[in-house]
């Protein structure tokens, strides 16, 4: 036995495991979510389709030639607005068949690992599998380094101070209620920007935080990307970037 699963732990079997595997940098990693990725009988992952799939590419140094991988494809994305009936009904049954496809392992007493990028309970694809199958199997959630913890810590800002409350806010918000909600907050974490860069950074300008707002693309990761958003003069953003407007509370 090796001190890794000393410390780790290994799998057991029908159980399914959410293992957060943090913000891009296989090293952010917890014990438990590397000795897991290292034990279970099948390495589940979510992907676009053609591509490999972001959280499967972070646990590459982890992964051996013939282990049992379960590529769960979606069949929509950015093709359709999230409230749009049509990527509803398609999302939904891809869950639901994803879904089945996880319980006939874990029926069968095999251990199934769902990687997902950061934290599984945090924006994450897991929580709909999650909902599925906690009621009839054992599931157990690693928690992983979020990608904004990942992202404000690779851009060297506090991101508060303090009594500072901190606000997480999609970029999927209209403009006027983004803009809206940032006139509240004293510290902000903005994800989805992807597609919606343009929008936000106009919302973000509305609100009066220009100036402190800070750009982050694939932090953590070798292209990664830090610079004031008022520098910024892309359309839209990659899968992996945000923004942070750090608060300004008090500093001892």
């Amino acid at each position: 036995m090796s001190p890794l699963d000393t410390i780790a732990g290994s799998a057991h079997a029908g159980t399914l495991y959410g293992i957060g595997v943090g913000p891009g940098d296989v090293r952010y990693l917890t014990l438990r979510a590397a000795g897991l990725i290292l034990s279970v009988d099948v390495v589940a992952f979510f992907a676009k389709r053609g591509m490999e799939g972001h959280a499967r590419r972070i646990v590459t140094p982890l992964m051996s030639a013939g282990r049992h991988e379960l590529r769960l494809e979606y069949p929509i994305t950015e093709e359709a607005p999230v409230a749009d009936p049509t990527y509803q009904a398609q999302i939904g049954d891809f869950y639901r068949r994803a879904a089945d496809s996880i319980a006939a392992h874990l029926s069968a007493g095999r251990s199934v690992g769902l990687l997902s990028e950061g934290d599984p309970f945090f924006y994450g694809s897991f929580m709909h599998m999650w909902r599925r199958l906690e009621c009839d199997h054992q599931v157990e959630v690693v928690p992983g380094v979020t990608g904004m913890s990942g992202c404000w810590t690779k851009a060297n800002v506090p991101i508060t101070w303090g009594d500072d409350i901190l606000s997480v806010l999609p970029g999927t918000l209209d403009e006027d209620i983004l803009a809206d909600r940032l006139t509240r907050c004293e510290a902000a974490v903005i994800m989805k920007v992807g597609r919606n860069l343009t929008k936000v950074k106009r919302a973000i300008a509305q609100a009066g935080l220009l100036a402190r707002a800070i750009y982050v693309e694939r932090g953590t990761m070798e292209a990664q990307r830090v610079t004031p958003l008022a520098e910024v003069e892309l359309d839209r953003g990659p899968y992996f970037s945000m923004i942070l407007i750090p608060g300004q509370g008090r500093r001892l």
